[in-house]
């Protein structure tokens, strides 16, 4: 595994936590590697916004409340657009992209998680792979461009922590709809399912922010 890439899940995972400095000699010396490679990696970090830069080094960007509530306002608008021109252009191709990714996600949540203590990680680039799908259904590669400096991949990935096999099963079932309006062609179906889809990510994000902010603040 690569420097960036070992950097990369490890900030996704949360090994290194939010605020955290991240310095290349010690990078260096946890990886076995020469700085350069980890000169490398963290330019590339910052560039895609896990990163912020220090006097000496970076530290794992932190994300407020308003900073999530901005970014899933910006996915719905421009994932939910995706997939009304997806709707619209897919081809037979993209369709058995999407149906694969939902046969994954249901063969993953359908696990205990005692079975498989990957299984969130699994789950977080399954869900991936299904939005990358409708994104690149759209034909549009302006659309996913865009899409790509937005998501957040941390952001993502950790409110799968917070999901409950309830929700888990609902996230399915609204990939299912998005999938079945994008297959027979109704863009605005498509459109409102997606938009419902990612607000209810973005609620169940701020959910948990909100439940451990409130936990830090309260005397022990």
């Amino acid at each position: 595994m690569d420097a960036y890439t070992f950097i990369k899940n490890a900030i996704i995972q949360g090994k290194y936590e939010p605020g955290t400095r991240l310095a290349e000699e010690s990078l260096a010396k946890e990886l076995n590697v020469s700085r350069t490679p980890i000169r490398e990696a963290i330019k590339q970090l910052e560039a895609e916004g896990l990163v912020t830069p220090l006097k000496r080094g970076v530290s794992v960007k932190t994300f407020t409340q308003e900073d999530i509530r901005q970014i899933y306002d910006l996915r719905t608008l421009l994932e939910s657009y995706a997939a009304s021109q997806a709707a619209i252009h897919r081809t037979t191709d993209d369709l058995a992209k999407m149906e694969h990714a939902q046969a994954l996600f249901d063969e993953l949540i359908a696990q205990p998680i005692e079975a498989d203590p990957d299984r969130i990680q699994k789950i977080a680039a399954v869900n991936h792979l299904f939005h990358d799908a409708v994104v690149t259904a759209s034909h549009n590669a302006h659309i996913h461009f865009h899409i790509s400096k937005v998501v957040v991949v941390p952001i993502i990935y950790r409110s799968f922590f917070s999901y409950d096999a309830f929700q888990l099963r609902q996230s399915l079932q609204a990939h299912k709809t998005i999938f079945a309006a994008i297959q027979n062609q109704d863009p605005e179906r498509a459109r409102i399912a997606m938009h419902e889809h990612i607000f209810q990510g973005r609620d169940s994000v701020m959910r948990r922010l909100r439940k451990v902010c409130d936990e830090k603040e309260s005397p022990e």
